[in-house]
């Protein structure tokens, strides 16, 4: 399949752009199934298990939102050959992955079930 009109060419297809847009996505899809499994908690959990979704959400919105804006920053930094790692992407999803883990392990271990 060919690609959009509006991407940048980079002179080798298959390269690291297309292939870390690939994980982005992956991840995205991963908090998505987070955020499904916290809604199978809602029931036992209440409403607390309603914030787990919503920071799971989020953060796979932020995610799918700035993944253009990464895929063409790594074309450029390809085609000029100076590309800088995108550490604050890294941070920010590390940090909200640690946050998502430490409400579910609170959620699990201190807010009583349902009946």
């Amino acid at each position: 399949m060919p690609p959009p009109p509006d991407t940048p060419i980079h002179g080798d297809p298959g390269l690291q752009p297309e292939r870390t847009d690939m994980a982005w996505g992956r991840t995205t899809l991963s908090l998505t199934v987070a955020a499904a499994i916290f809604l199978r908690w809602m029931p036992h959990h209440g409403w607390f298990a309603s914030t787990l979704v919503a920071a799971s959400v989020v953060t796979a919105l932020a995610i799918n939102l700035t993944r253009k804006r990464r895929f063409h920053r790594a074309i450029n930094g390809i085609k000029h050959e100076a590309i800088k790692p995108d550490v604050a992407s890294i941070a920010a999803v590390a940090a909200s992955v640690i946050v998502l883990a430490g409400l579910g392990i609170f959620t699990i271990l201190l807010i009583p079930l349902e009946q």
